[in-house]
């Protein structure tokens, strides 16, 4: 091992630590303030793409022929896949995942980790249609650099909500100014 005996936990994945960031009693509001930016940003980055595409003119030096591509329902698919599984991993309630929750049905832990999964399926599935839709319609094509920006924010919106799942999954999971555990 390379780190010394006294800062080695076992129980520790990563042998790197992520930084300690201390938000103090407001970490779960800046995590989920982050988490709506990251979203807005995804999907204003993918608007931002189709607002071009409609209004896309011919490349330079090339004025009487149509632009040659826009953005269609296809490139729309990725998206529409992501923002349904950004909804069903966050509607899924997290004591149900981890199985603290010891009333109801005895299948609730199961079955809410079947929807996680399919929520990250769907996410992961969007992504890899956008990549898939900026691979086929845009770079292999050759398109004009322009053009393939409408590729570049579909990727991009996919990354984003991704990313913003997961900010908001660790903040909703961060314990709260005013949350009290009693144990007797």
């Amino acid at each position: 091992m390379s780190l010394p005996h006294s800062n080695y936990d076992p129980r520790r994945v990563c042998l790197n630590p992520f930084p300690d960031i201390d938000f103090g009693k407001h970490r779960r509001t800046v995590g989920v303030y982050a988490a709506g930016g990251l979203f807005a940003f995804a999907n204003w980055l993918f608007l931002d793409a189709c607002i071009l595409s409609a209004h896309a003119k011919a490349p330079w030096g090339q004025p009487d022929t149509p632009a040659p591509v826009h953005v269609t329902f296809v490139d729309w698919i990725p998206g529409i896949c992501s923002l349904l599984g950004f909804l069903v991993v966050n509607l899924i309630d997290k004591d149900r995942v981890r199985g603290e929750d010891t009333f109801g049905d005895s299948r609730a832990v199961w079955r809410a980790r079947l929807f996680l999964f399919l929520g990250f399926a769907l996410m992961a599935g969007g992504f890899a249609g956008s990549v898939t839709v900026l691979v086929l319609k845009y770079v292999i094509p050759d398109h004009a650099e322009q053009f393939k920006y409408y590729g570049y924010a579909n990727v991009g919106q996919n990354v984003a909500l991704m990313i913003s799942v997961i900010v908001l999954w660790m903040a909703q999971n961060a314990s709260s100014e005013y949350e009290y555990n009693l144990t007797l």
